[in-house]
């Protein structure tokens, strides 16, 4: 007859601690992450087909310097692709079109703002690669 043994249950709440750490990122900014933090940083939209390459250029030098991008290649209209990514809450929109191809510049829209500036491509991604950093105290 084998002799009976006492069960041992391990209690580890590491993934439970984190989702509900998550939660409460989500519910506190309400999806609007703040830059750093935000799992989808940019968006690059060309204006048209015609600047689909330069769009995708911006988006390589993008990545290279640790900001995470996506190039917005669907065939719909500007106002349709700034409305969608708004209402995703991704935090930066960059819109390339003639102008921005010509001067080799960006044309950024942040979110919740109808502002636009524009600013060249190396400057942005200096001043985004160094706000791509957590904060620290």
């Amino acid at each position: 007859m084998e002799q009976k043994k006492v069960p041992v249950m391990l209690h580890r709440a590491l993934f439970g601690s984190l989702e509900r750490f998550i939660g409460i990122l989500i519910e506190n900014y309400a999806g609007k992450f703040p830059f750093w933090i935000s799992p989808l940083q940019t968006v690059v939209i060309p204006v048209s087909e015609e600047f689909d390459d330069y769009a995708i250029e911006v988006c390589k030098k993008i990545k290279e310097v640790g900001i995470s991008s996506i190039t917005d290649l669907k065939k719909h209209n500007l106002n349709y692709k700034i409305r969608d990514h708004s209402l995703a809450k991704i935090p930066l929109l960059l819109i390339c079109g003639k102008k921005e191809v010509d001067s080799n510049t960006v044309t950024i829209r942040r979110l919740d703002s109808n502002k636009q500036e524009n600013m060249e491509l190396k400057l942005f991604l200096k001043t985004f690669s160094a706000l791509n950093k957590a904060p620290s105290n």
